[in-house]
């Protein structure tokens, strides 16, 4: 891995132009991996990428480099950076910049574009790239000087970690990265772009959230994805301590709060814990952490926490009181807050009793009938086994639901997962990314047989770098996620989810030169376990599953959280 990812070698000599501008511009931000493919309007980049200090990631398709830019980013917690030439190169960034738009994730993506005269004539491979990205990007940017470069690039790795992070685009025609220029004064030392102070909330608001607090008796946690994005999971977990007030979390909050934690009582949302849902729906105190009550963790709003006032706070103030009125909103940087709330008493043992009985009577079950692998099962064992080196980067189905409510997390950072967007594809891709940002942990791709072909073409990269990506491929021959639903909610008209003509994935892992076996029974599990943690290189366990097997329990669209299905 290390050889292969190191800085492309001796450089040449030539004029100092726009492209070697952009290079010395991530320089300059502390930037060590891009993930990209070349072509012909980034070329000039690609040539000035040659002795720069920079390591470029080939992967074998843009939107691989989009989303393993993504997933660097969520574990190291730097803007991740991607490079694709014009047209095609662009278009296929946009599902990755979608994704980490949606999910708050701080990213540079850098495309060529057709040469300034051309731009507007249809030329080849032009494409209103500013255009179409506009709606999933926090700002866009098209270079029209060189001079500008510089600054351009500083100004876009502050917007996108200032607050809310996410994605910025910068569009480089190619005459801009082609022209000589004097190097700029002071390129070297631009630094990284200092992330902005948040203004705090008057201690007003902090004594009315502390009031509530004390008020409550039957107060609740409900933990979102800004907290880890805030890197503020150690002030939450203090103040989980301090009052013992019980934790749910969402998709993305999960890792907050380590989910062996005395007092955390599970995900919620449709395919949350009924412990999760029930005491959500019978709190009389809702405090949200970075979250934004979203559809798949409220269910049908009006029935969301129906007796709960609201404490709300987070970084971004568009949030607040969105889609819930607050009765406080607390806006600024969420560790300051989290310190500065410190009730005097709290009288909630008797919640704290009943959520812990409720925890104990709802937890999953792991003897499932049967002689074939139990999903749950396994991923429960393999995320106990890896302990706290683990991180998951989930693709999008049922796994994805299997892998949220059965395996144990302890950091935000653990749990890499396509939240707000749902991309299919994500996980390898994601993978890749995060073994760049923490080469030693125990990275653990897990997707299913729909998922794993939209980006299948990245175990090219996985073998090119020689990363050592775990990969467990639950196989059930279906979609399985639209099975359950066209089951459950079509009247059982199964129509377009049956794969029975999938791949010996086995097989075409190892004619891409990674090592691979398959596993049918549970008896086989503790052995696929072990191996898959102890293999140095990369492997892929293709696991077999029931393709009937559902992923319970469910609150049904329309409904409220407390009207679960259950198997």
């Amino acid at each position: 891995m290390a050889a292969l990812a190191a800085p492309i070698a001796q450089a040449r000599t030539a004029p100092f132009t726009g492209a070697h501008a952009v290079v010395r511009a991530l320089e300059a931000q502390g930037v060590e991996y891009v993930f990209g493919y070349p072509g012909g309007a980034i070329m000039p980049v690609y040539d000035a990428l040659t002795g720069s200090s920079l390591k470029h990631v080939l992967v074998r398709h843009e939107q691989g480099a989009a989303l393993a830019a993504d997933g660097y980013a969520r574990v190291s917690g730097k803007p991740g950076v991607c490079i694709a030439t014009s047209g095609p190169g662009a278009t296929n960034l946009v599902t990755g910049i979608a994704n980490a738009f949606l999910d708050s994730v701080p990213m540079i993506a850098i495309t060529g574009q057709t040469p300034t005269p051309l731009m507007g004539t249809d030329a080849f491979q032009e494409i209103d790239t500013f255009g179409i990205t506009l709606p999933i990007v926090k700002h866009s940017f098209v270079v029209r000087d060189p001079a500008d470069i510089p600054s351009v690039f500083a100004e876009a790795f502050a917007l996108a970690t200032a607050g809310r992070p996410g994605p910025v685009l910068i569009d480089l025609p190619k005459d801009v990265t082609q022209a000589s220029l004097a190097v700029p004064p002071g390129i070297d030392q631009t630094g990284p772009a200092p992330r902005r102070k948040f203004e705090q909330p008057g201690a007003g608001a902090i004594a009315n959230a502390i009031a509530l607090i004390e008020q409550a008796k039957k107060p609740l946690l409900y933990v979102g994805g800004g907290v880890g994005i805030a890197a503020a999971e150690q002030a939450l977990r203090a103040f989980h301590a301090r009052t013992g007030i019980p934790a749910v979390a969402t998709l993305k909050g999960l890792g907050a709060i380590p989910t062996g934690s005395e007092n955390y009582l599970d995900m919620l949302g449709m395919h949350g814990g009924q412990a999760a849902n029930l005491a959500v729906q019978e709190s009389d105190l809702l405090i949200a952490c970075g979250a934004r009550f979203d559809d798949r963790a409220t269910g049908k709003l009006d029935t969301f926490a129906p007796n709960a006032r609201i404490i709300h706070f987070d970084a971004d103030p568009s949030e607040i009181s969105k889609l819930r009125d607050a009765d406080v909103s607390l806006i600024g940087e969420m560790t300051a807050i989290l310190d500065a709330l410190r009730p005097a008493r709290l009288d909630i043992q008797d919640w704290r009793d009943h959520c812990a009985a409720m925890k104990t009577r709802y937890a999953p079950r792991y003897d499932a009938p049967g002689s074939g692998v139990f999903a749950p099962a396994l991923l429960k064992a393999l995320s106990e086994q890896a302990g706290d080196d683990f991180i998951a980067t989930c693709d999008v189905g049922q796994h994805q639901m299997w892998v949220a409510q059965h395996c144990r997390f302890s950091r935000p950072q653990a749990h890499l997962t396509s939240g707000g967007l749902g991309t299919m594809g994500y996980g390898i891709p994601a993978g890749i990314g995060a073994l760049f940002a923490e080469p030693d942990a125990t990275v653990v791709t897990i997707t299913g047989d729909g998922s794993i072909m939209m980006n299948i073409q990245e175990l090219a990269t996985i073998k090119r770098y020689r990363l050592p990506l775990k990969i467990v491929l639950l196989d059930n021959a279906q979609l399985g996620m639209v099975r359950q639903w066209q089951e459950l909610f079509f009247e059982e008209n199964f129509s377009e989810i049956d794969l029975y003509d999938n791949p010996d994935f086995a097989e075409l892992a190892r004619a891409f030169g990674i090592e691979a076996f398959t596993v049918d029974r549970r008896s086989e599990v503790p052995d696929a376990i072990d191996r898959l943690l102890s293999a140095r290189g990369p492997i892929l366990a293709h696991v077999r599953i029931d393709p009937r097997e559902n992923v319970w329990p469910l609150v049904p669209p329309g409904a409220a959280n407390s009207q679960m299905m259950e198997a």
